[in-house]
């Protein structure tokens, strides 16, 4: 027993956290979910929203109530998946913490409302994350990355793309997410003729959208599909 209690005081106390990576799409661009933080550590330094998991609390209620804490969304307009662990030992400067990392996707989300330890929360553009001023707390700029990374991945080989749409959309719509994702002109009649080859990516409503200008546009919902096959690739082809 005293062996054991003296390994206990030994050992580093060990906290666990979630972080979320979310994406939108706000006029044409892809926009990342930053928070201010308004406490130390990296008081006033932009950061992803997250926090510590309360006792009793499952890792993926810790990410839905950090989300509404931190920015006043409510996650159930959201595609939410675990994305995965990052416990590099000196990745927070208070100790032992290892975060658990959770990818979200939602269709034009609002504004969201700074609370709890975060200063403000605001939607920041994916293509202005270089800049030197806003360099992120912790490893958050790892995490981000390998979250960009896994959705132009998820692109090619599911229907996550949808994820990004309302509940019904045209295929300008749909083609528009992959072109900002992935940062790449598609060809038009060539992604609809992949989009509609592709079994159970989408499904027709049956209704249109009337544009201010020129022809309606048929309308789409997602299909019963998952797993797109053929894929899409982002090279610019489908395999066979």
């Amino acid at each position: 027993m005293d062996d054991w209690l003296k390994y206990s005081e030994e050992v580093e106390a060990s906290w666990v956290t979630v972080d979320l990576a979310i994406f939108t799409l706000r006029d044409d661009q892809l926009m990342v979910l930053l928070i201010e933080r308004g406490v130390e550590p990296f008081l006033g330094r932009p950061a992803l929203p997250g926090g510590y998991v309360q006792k009793g609390e499952t890792l993926r209620a810790g990410a839905l109530r950090e989300l509404w804490e931190e920015a006043g969304i409510d996650a159930s307009r959201l595609h939410l998946e675990q994305l995965g662990a990052y416990g590099e030992p000196r990745r927070d400067p208070r100790g032992r913490v290892v975060t658990i990392a959770y990818l979200a996707l939602g269709p034009d989300l609002p504004a969201p409302v700074g609370g709890t330890d975060a200063e403000r929360a605001y939607w920041f553009p994916v293509s202005q994350l270089h800049k030197q001023s806003y360099e992120l707390a912790f490893d958050h700029a790892d995490i981000l990355s390998d979250a960009l990374e896994e959705v132009r991945r998820k692109l090619e080989y599911t229907a996550v793309a949808t994820a990004f749409c309302g509940k019904s959309f045209t295929l300008t719509e749909l083609r528009t997410v992959y072109e900002v994702v992935w940062g790449q002109h598609l060809d038009p009649s060539n992604f609809r003729r992949k989009v509609i080859k592709t079994a159970g990516f989408v499904q027709p409503t049956g209704e249109q959208r009337l544009p201010p200008t020129g022809r309606p546009a048929a309308l789409y919902r997602r299909g019963e599909a998952w797993l797109l096959s053929p894929p899409l690739l982002r090279g610019g082809g489908q395999s066979a």
